[in-house]
């Protein structure tokens, strides 16, 4: 399809066919959409100018539904929703406004190059695209049009030059003086104009045109005429050859009869006017001593002349990328927002780019202007332009806005307009203002909140990408580096290397990557060392208050960066942002609107402020702006409430989460308790600080599913003893089931002393075996693991035959794959091989990959026992493979511990290393020192085969010291430590 918006909107399809649109607003709609093709367009931007300063009620809704009649229009996969807003899948080249663009463009290098021909044609076809008013649909878009006329007419421009070149002066003096009347105040058109009638043989009507100029623009604006007009007028003066007509015969060739034609050419130009030379060059305005040539003075920045940028004192690191990026947006937008937090590194990044720009650029700062009223003023200091010394008393005033349009109306510049994040609304209207009348002009702004306008490119600039806390090569890593650059500036000689590199990355990873704050902390070496800097970084504002006493005062303490986008914030921004802080994590909107009490709107505002960041659905702080705003919510009074409104939404999670872990939607949940695992945490130290043991009881047990099959055991275990230390000895009235959770987690270590052996026998005590929980199901598992059934088996087994049927799903299930192993250690091998099969239906039945797995554990062991070690390997395999994609690391381990058991048992010792060694890796990432325990057992083993008694008896050795000793669960592998310790010795 092809989408015309200069002149009254219309779409035509493949055939040329025109495409049936619909009313006036759907008409609007496109119209916006077209003019950004093939980018998002936020719905904010499409409400004001779909409806102006008065929207209706329901403007969401209305917009949906012309959204909705646009799909019907042109069909739905051409217009894509998208979070930020709506996107018209078209190429922008399918626009007639971009075509426009880019023949104009084209045209206009083209005359650069001295191709007037070319340049004509190209301009020609350019402006035969306009069919009327651009964007005529959408009355309410009138910078966006208003850009659009102001780029029509600098490509009439072009094409009257390229006219003027080509010797066509008597043919432009009629239409020239009909633009010159329309715009009396553009000096280039009033050069032209000047041209053409000198080329007709009017000097003395070019000269008057000139002191017409001059006394309008005096009158007007109390300026003298610019140098191109200023050029032209000293140009006519001195009869210059360059301004006369080249004279060529025009020749058709005939198609029919043949033409006479004349046979002298009479000339047009007075008699002291030679004749031109062909291809005469277009006028060079002679340049004023006070302005760079096209070169630059001397000694000026490569490529351009560069006002305001300052040559830099420090090294640019880790930010490669990024100056790429900003170069291509550059390229292709005309206004450019470099987004991000205070210290992320705007300034110096814009700064960068500025100085690798081919062209002039001026560095505008705006960080000491007060008000909105003084920005004008700053970009006209900034580009040198003064006020008259002698200003006449009947001169009318001149704006400093209109001062500026005047001044850069015909110039090719980049305006960087840095730190306006205080300025936001003023500059917005100041660089829509120049934008649209300014053709060769291009913004680059940085703020830490988005100018919000038309055609607006936003790139965010995040902190320094940040190592893992054990990197292989922390210099790989951009905040290391740059660590380690200002470092060496303050202390020479250093250099990151073993002793120093779990200093520095915890620095860095403390304080976000901010490159700010980073070398803030570098500075702090003068006195200090790296372990003592990392030591005091829970005190981050107090320690890093010593920064560059030339910076900003914003820049100069870490306190200060924060506290200036503080600052900036309204009271209900304040509030959210303060109690935002008791989120560890991040939240989502709903999470963040119930706990703070705030509408989510105020959420999205902080985000576009960039005291939030969005990652993935969730809105997080930055460790250093977190801290900061907790400290507000501490002066305020209100930490309390609001971390109990935290745990109280974190408690309703789990209480959600915990049933669901154990069915079909598995995989889903525990994504998204993945997401808030860290404020689970928070929300359990805070029971157990602020004295709500039953609160407490509650999130434990029903978040232990969770930590149990995310392998999140050690830390969740010293939770859990933390939450019965402030209990005391005696179990919560009625909350036996949670209680006793609470004791089997304290268990998880594998840890085995008088404490934790009182905590078993307390849980036997408390609950008899046969007790089917109620409000705990998970329990079910727990308990049966770590204390194991009673001495008769048998009657267990008769006991979970007459409860089972009637259990819900996951219990049943579980009650089979226990009636399974209760069968195997009775020898039944048969009946235990057709209830794990019953168990593994039963299952998978209800989608739950979890408890697949440990049937396939119970039945690659029976096969193992049976010495069918080729259907051990095959079922600890597809066990394997569902632990994979559970992410269930304590289960992968396992798994790979019982193939690698039936590796060896298949005589291949080197497979099951393998094994062995990727399963120890993952138990200590987990700290399931059971599985742990394991894996270095089978080394043992493979040791033992390959007759490496030594290494075989150390990791046994090992193995034995981790295996815990009052697991029922690790029975089996503490009596094969032992044995394999006997043959071991045995064999010395």
């Amino acid at each position: 399809m092809r989408f015309e918006i200069l002149g009254p909107t219309s779409v035509l399809d493949e055939d040329g066919a025109p495409v049936a649109l619909g009313g006036p607003r759907v008409r609007a709609l496109l119209t916006l959409l077209a003019l950004n093709a093939g980018r998002v367009v936020g719905a904010g931007q499409l409400v004001d100018d779909l409806y102006g300063p008065h929207p209706p009620d329901g403007v969401a809704n209305a917009l949906q539904s012309q959204v909705s009649r646009l799909r019907r229009a042109l069909g739905r996969d051409l217009v894509e929703f998208h979070p930020a807003g709506y996107r018209l899948v078209a190429d922008p080249h399918d626009v007639d406004a971009r075509r426009f663009e880019l023949l104009a463009l084209d045209g206009r290098r083209a005359l650069a190059a001295g191709d007037a021909g070319r340049a004509a044609a190209l301009l020609g076809e350019a402006l035969e695209l306009w069919r009327g008013a651009p964007l005529a649909d959408a009355p309410h878009a009138v910078s966006a049009a208003a850009g659009l006329e102001e780029l029509r007419l600098a490509a009439v421009e072009d094409r009257l030059q390229a006219d003027l070149a080509l010797g066509r002066h008597r043919d432009l003096v009629a239409e020239l003086r009909r633009l010159t009347a329309a715009h009396p105040l553009r000096e280039r058109l009033r050069a032209q104009l000047m041209r053409a009638l000198y080329g007709s043989g009017r000097q003395a009507e070019a000269l008057a045109v000139y002191d017409e100029a001059r006394r309008l623009l005096d009158r007007e604006l109390g300026i003298e005429p610019g140098a191109e007009l200023a050029a032209a007028h000293l140009a006519v003066l001195r009869a210059d050859p360059s301004l006369a007509p080249q004279i060529t015969p025009q020749i058709t060739l005939p198609t029919t009869a043949p033409t006479i034609l004349p046979t002298t050419v009479p000339t047009i130009l007075p008699t002291a006017v030679p004749t031109a030379a062909p291809n005469p060059a277009p006028i060079q305005p002679p340049v004023p001593p006070s302005l760079p040539g096209p070169g630059g003075p001397a000694g000026a920045p490569r490529g351009g002349f560069k006002q305001g940028l300052r040559a830099q004192l420090t090294s640019f690191v880790g930010r490669a990328e990024e100056l790429a990026q900003v170069g291509a947006r550059l390229r292709d937008s005309r206004l450019v927002t470099l987004i991000g937090p205070g210290g992320a590194g705007k300034t110096r990044l814009a700064q960068e780019a500025a100085a690798q720009e081919p062209g002039d650029v001026c560095f505008v700062p705006l960080a000491h202007v007060a008000g909105a009223a003084g920005v004008p003023g700053a970009v006209l200091v900034a580009l040198d332009i003064r006020d008259a010394l002698l200003p006449a008393p009947q001169r009318a005033a001149v704006g400093p806005v209109t001062r500026l349009l005047t001044a850069l109306a015909e110039r090719d510049l980049l305006l960087v307009l840095d730190n306006c994040e205080h300025l936001v609304a003023a500059v917005a209207e100041l660089a829509d203002a120049l934008l649209a009348s300014c053709p060769g002009l291009r913004v680059l702004t940085t703020s830490r909140e988005a100018l919000g306008i038309t055609g607006e490119s936003i790139l965010p600039v995040s902190p320094l990408r940040l190592p893992p806390p054990e990197p292989d090569d922390p210099l790989a890593y951009a905040a290391v580096r740059l660590f380690a650059d200002r470092a060496a500036a303050v202390r020479p000689g250093f250099a990151v290397d073993a002793g120093n590199t779990a200093d520095v990355v915890r620095i860095c990873r403390a304080l976000d990557g901010l490159p700010l704050a980073i070398e803030l902390a570098a500075a702090r070496l003068r006195t200090l060392s790296v372990a003592d800097v990392a030591a005091r970084l829970d005190d981050r504002f107090r320690l890093l208050t010593r920064g560059s006493r030339t910076a900003l005062p914003r820049h100069q303490t870490l306190r200060a960066v924060v506290a200036w986008s503080w600052d900036l914030l309204d009271d209900a921004e304040q509030r959210l942002a303060a109690r935002l802080s008791v989120f560890v994590g991040g939240a989502t909107p709903e999470a963040a609107e119930r706990v703070c009490g705030l509408p989510e709107e105020v959420l999205f505002s902080l985000a576009e402020k960039s005291l939030v960041e969005h990652v993935g659905g969730r809105y997080r702080m930055l460790d250093t702006i977190r801290a900061f705003c907790a400290e507000r919510l501490a002066e305020s009074g209100g930490t309390a409430a609001i971390r109990d409104a935290h745990t109280a939404y974190y408690l309703d999670l789990v209480l959600t989460a915990d049933p669901l872990l154990r069915t079909a939607e598995q995989l889903t949940w525990l994504a998204r308790l993945d997401q808030e695992s860290d404020d689970l945490e928070a929300a359990m130290r805070w029971t157990t600080t602020s004295g709500q043991p039953e609160t407490g009881l509650r999130l434990l047990a029903h978040s232990a599913c969770y930590w149990w099959m995310r392998g999140h055991r050690g830390v969740i275990a010293g939770l859990a003893a933390a939450l019965l230390a402030r209990i005391g000895d005696a179990c919560p009235a009625g909350m036996e089931e949670e209680y006793v959770m609470c004791l089997l987690v304290t268990a998880w270590t594998g840890v085995a002393d008088d404490v934790v052996r009182e905590r078993l026998a307390e849980v036997r005590e408390l609950l008899p075996i046969t007790h089917l929980p109620e409000r705990v199901e998970f329990l079910m598992m727990m308990r049966s693991m770590f204390t194991g059934p009673p001495g008769d088996l048998e009657e267990i087994y008769h006991e979970l035959q007459a409860h089972t049927e009637g259990l819900p799903p996951w219990q049943r299930a579980l009650s089979y794959s226990g009636a399974g192993f209760v069968l195997q250690i009775l020898g039944r091998v048969e009946e235990s091989l057709a209830a794990f099969r019953r168990a593994l239906a039963a299952f998978r039945a209800i989608g739950e990959r979890w408890g697949a797995v440990l049937v396939l554990s119970g039945l690659g062991e029976l096969a193992s026992r049976e010495g069918d070690y080729a259907a051990s390997y095959a079922l600890s395999d597809e066990a394997l493979t569902l632990a994979r994609e559970l992410d269930a690391r304590a289960e992968m381990a396992e798994a790979l511990c019982r193939r690698g058991d039936a590796l060896l048992g298949m005589g291949e010792p080197l497979g099951g290393r393998a094994d062995y060694e990727e399963a120890a890796e993952l138990a200590r990432r987990v700290g399931s020192m059971d599985m742990l325990a394991w894996a270095h057992l089978g080394m043992a083993e493979v040791a033992l085969i390959g007759g490496e008694r030594d290494a075989a008896l150390s990791l046994l050795a090992q193995a034995r010291a981790e295996c815990p000793d009052d697991w029922y669960s690790t029975e089996d592998i503490r009596n094969r430590i032992d044995e394999a310790l006997g043959r071991a010795v045995s064999e010395r």
